[in-house]
């Protein structure tokens, strides 16, 4: 082979190994740029930098590589110089400047590599932008759960305290008449009580973490109660108006579901609303009859109770309307919602018997429309507490398990006041020492879940070999999450969560009592 011929074969492989490099370069996912050493000009960058950056090539040749970064960033031709003569390569985060003006977080990696008769710094850079999104996800879930443990312990010790002022408050108010010049008080202390109990359910909210209890309800009562936390919520720029009819009837479903559904909602219109505008909602009787049935599906007529929320914001086309209560469905930017919240609705409320319809058009906001089966039944209340008194009573054995005294005690005038008779314990060892000595039967044992030492699941496996006939009916402070977490039961055992009222402690007791067990 000829001097001539190797020249052209070392020529024709260094122009192939020259295509692959460039290949390489041009094609590779990252941002590749090559800077001028000795002034820090863009001498090339890849394909990349169009697709992730939004810069034409041409646009970047020739300008300082400066133009990149943000103005305070600390990266410059010398100091990047000085760490390449020290390290040879440099590794750290850096952020770039896109086209359009917005930061993009990257990992930057840049080393010397030769170049004509001299030399050039290499820069490559991955996006890391979707991996700083899901860290802050991560750590976002880690202070909810952080927060949610917190708000649950605070829970346990006040609602220990409002068991005993709304159950004290229960026994004053029937042991005084209708006229005693002290019932205003009491009803008033009474009423702060529940208050004070919805307070805690919001708090739970934020955490998910409440108790999920039907009960006959008046949806003015849970609006009215979330008032302050709605204006908090949606912010100055959005006003709020509440239309709530008089005489509005009650219906059965959880307060804390009730209050999900609300709190959802009025943070679905606040983002459509991101100038401003208004929240209106509303409630009504209504009758909805064989025609609207004709037109709405599994819609069964009836009288209902009507609660709509409505908001003057972006709203949606018939695209989005048409798959808005889809599980993971959301039109928010990524990392700014689960698409959880409007699906979550549509299960509460139809597990409630009830259902919802949403009305919107782009530029013309949206309304949500939620109908309840209206029941007959009345909502607790003083008259309620004194008309249960006769049909409450008892004369079966009950074993009241708590570590609280002043729970403790309370349980125990409810019960005697009722009739039943009562032993008590302060926790489990002495649980087991109280039944061991006790002759007679002992019908149902209502036992704290936490409690120091023995949990009250401990407890009760180890009464069921003295006592398998005995009932048994839990109570806590905790959430039902840290309830079952804890005592390692089952989501079907029976529980009342404190704070509960006198006429529903024993409700639920002679309900546990009654039922029939196969």
């Amino acid at each position: 082979m000829g001097v001539e011929e190797e020249r052209k074969q070392a020529e024709e492989a260094l122009k192939k190994s020259e295509e692959k490099l460039k290949v390489i370069f041009d094609e590779s996912p990252n941002v590749m740029m090559i800077m001028d050493y000795e002034n820090g000009e863009i001498l090339n960058v890849n394909q990349a930098a169009r697709h992730i950056l939004g810069y034409e090539k041409k646009t970047l040749l020739g300008k300082h590589f400066s133009i990149l970064f943000p103005s305070e960033s600390e990266l410059t031709r010398n100091n990047l110089l000085e760490k390449l003569s020290i390290h040879g390569s440099v590794f750290e985060s850096q952020k770039f400047v896109r086209a359009d003006g917005s930061g993009l977080p990257t990992d930057l990696s840049t080393t010397l590599i030769p170049w004509d008769k001299g030399k050039a710094i290499l820069a490559t850079f991955r996006d890391v932008s979707e991996q700083i999104r899901l860290e802050n996800q991560f750590f976002q879930a880690q202070k909810m759960e952080a927060i949610g443990v917190l708000v649950e312990g605070v829970a346990h010790d006040f609602n220990n305290l409002l068991t005993t002022i709304i159950g004290s408050s229960d026994l004053m108010i029937m042991s005084i008449g209708k006229d005693h010049n002290l019932r205003k008080n009491l009803e008033d202390i009474r009423k702060a009580g529940k208050r004070a109990a919805s307070l805690t359910r919001q708090l739970l909210l934020f955490s998910r973490r409440q108790i999920l209890e039907p009960k006959v309800i008046n949806l003015n009562d849970v609006i009215l109660d979330m008032d302050k936390m709605l204006r908090r919520l949606i912010g100055e720029n959005i006003d709020l108006e509440t239309v709530l009819a008089p005489d509005l009837g009650r219906v059965e479903a959880d307060p804390g579901q009730i209050e999900q559904i609300i709190m959802n909602l009025a943070v679905n219109a606040k983002d459509a609303m991101p100038r401003g505008g208004k929240l209106t909602i509303n409630t009504a009787n209504v009758e909805l009859d064989e025609a609207y049935v004709h037109s709405h599906a599994d819609v069964t007529p009836g009288p209902y109770v009507m609660m709509a929320i409505s908001d003057t914001g972006t709203g949606m086309d018939e695209e989005t309307l048409s798959k808005v209560f889809d599980p993971f469905f959301t039109t928010k930017e990524a990392g700014k919602g689960t698409g959880l919240g409007l699906s979550t609705i549509y299960g509460i409320v139809k597990q409630s018997g009830g259902n919802i319809w949403v009305y919107s058009e782009p530029g013309k906001g949206a309304t949500f429309k939620i109908y309840l089966p209206r029941v007959e039944k009345k909502t607790g209340g003083t008259e309620a507490v004194e008309a249960a008194a006769e049909s409450l009573t008892g004369s079966e054995t009950i074993l009241v398990v708590e570590d609280n005294e002043m729970v403790r005690d309370l349980a125990q005038t409810i019960f005697q006041h009722y009739g039943y008779r009562v032993l008590t314990a302060q926790d489990g060892e002495e649980a087991i020492r109280v039944s061991q000595e006790h002759d007679g039967p002992i019908d149902l044992m209502l036992t704290d879940v936490v409690m120091p030492g023995m949990s009250g699941n401990e407890v009760v496996k180890r009464l069921n070999t003295l006592r398998p006939e005995m009932k048994v009916l839990y109570m806590s402070g905790y959430t039902n999450n840290a309830i079952v977490h804890h005592g390692d039961m089952d989501r079907e055992t029976a529980l009342i969560q404190k704070p509960f009222t006198m006429e529903s402690l024993v409700c639920k007791v002679k309900e546990v009592i009654s039922k029939i067990e196969y």
